[in-house]
């Protein structure tokens, strides 16, 4: 074997913490399967929401995709940010990662029952099998980080007392479980804040941006598919197939502007400190499940059309609205914002509000479509204008 060879993984390393600095980050094979298992479970939940918003039950499907939305999100960052401090890529630790994967797809396995029956028993299994697999993950860390002990011991104990929580909230009644659930989230976010203050572990920026640009495009495969669905309804049906190819194109202009913004610069450079980090990282929540939701309402708008809801017009239109809207205004709030740019700060969330109102026009898509591409046509002549005045030394 030459010497630029890599080693196969061994039985066990010392899981000591990687470098911050460490040139070449990237993500690992293990890493992009770990996310395909999530694409199920975030698949599944799309569906749940478009099933209740196309019977009109708003509330219990807004609220149903919003807590299980919380568990695969946060089940899927836990792991990230851990990996990129302390992925040792040996046998013990793949066995671990695809414990957790196991967990992941018993969770999506449950999100039915969930959204329909408000039974969490299978999601919190999962959610279960998944957070113990990270303890351990916690403990080997500890164990071999003496530097950084006291953190991982934090989040070993944290994960497991907020993990008997939600165990708990499973013998509550129906009518105390949506408190339970806010102060278990609460309980959630704590846990890596009160475990950094000890000592900050060593993730990556690179990597941890690249990691979120994979699950990005993940969540907006949600879109890929609503478009691709109504294509082949064009085709299958009788209905009007101009309207629903037009429709089916605007929602590419939508997928396409989405991928644009996110992606108009590369982010790792604002990862400069542990607080930063916390913003960036938590904020994501809204990124991710407003992406999902996009495809959701895609297909309600698509449905609309071949005259398979009984929603009114705007009620076929605002999934679609409200999903776009707080994704520019994510995207805005996290990745426009903190860089100053006074000349975009102004523009992405006149869009968003304009995207709101569209809910109350015809061809709600279409007009959402073309604010997107005007939101990306202008972010791309500020950038002209910026090269332009500040060139590259």
């Amino acid at each position: 074997m030459s010497a630029d060879t890599p080693s196969p993984p061994r039985w066990h390393r010392p899981m000591a913490p990687r470098r911050a600095d460490e040139a070449h980050r990237a993500a690992t094979p293990l890493e992009l399967l770990y996310d395909l298992v999530f694409v199920v479970a975030i698949a599944q939940a799309a569906v749940g929401l478009h099933h209740a918003l196309a019977e009109a039950h708003w509330q219990s499907g807004i609220v149903g995709y919003a807590m299980v939305f919380f568990a695969i999100w946060w089940a899927w960052l836990n792991f990230a940010w851990f990996a990129s401090a302390y992925d040792t890529d040996d046998t013990l630790y793949r066995i671990a990662v695809m414990v957790q994967m196991a967990g992941a797809l018993i969770l999506a396995a449950g999100i039915e029952s969930a959204f329909e029956h408000r039974d969490f028993l299978v999601v919190t299994i999962g959610y279960t099998v998944i957070r113990l697999a990270m303890v351990s993950q916690w403990l080997r860390a500890a164990r071999a980080d003496t530097g950084h002990r006291a953190a991982c011991l934090r989040y070993a104990v944290g994960l497991t007392i907020v993990q008997i929580g939600w165990l708990s909230i499973l013998a509550l009644p129906d009518s105390a479980r949506g408190i339970a659930f806010a102060v278990m989230v609460c309980a959630e976010l704590a846990v890596p804040v009160i475990a950094e203050r000890a000592s900050a572990t060593t993730w990556h920026p690179h990597h941890i941006s690249e990691r979120y640009s994979l699950f990005t495009i993940i969540v907006l495969g949600e879109t890929v598919l609503a478009s691709t669905l109504a294509v082949k309804a064009a085709f299958d049906t009788g209905h009007d197939r101009v309207q629903v190819l037009v429709t089916a194109a605007a929602g590419l202009v939508v997928l396409f502007s989405m991928w644009w913004l996110y992606f108009d610069r590369p982010v790792h450079d604002l990862l400069t400190n542990l607080r930063m980090g916390f913003r960036w990282g938590y904020g994501h929540y809204f990124v991710f499940a407003s992406a999902a939701a996009v495809g959701a309402g895609t297909e309600i708008a698509v449905e609309s059309i071949e005259g398979e809801t009984h929603l009114g017009p705007i009620a076929s239109a605002a999934p679609v609205a409200v999903a776009v809207a707080v994704y520019v205004l994510s995207v805005w709030g996290l990745q426009v914002l903190p860089r100053g740019r006074g000349q975009l700060a102004w523009a992405y969330p006149l869009c968003a509000a304009l995207v709101l109102a569209s809910a109350f026009a015809p061809q709600t898509l279409v007009v959402i479509a073309l604010l997107l591409a005007g939101l990306v046509a202008w972010t791309v002549a500020v950038n002209h204008r910026e090269a332009v005045r500040f060139p590259a030394s």
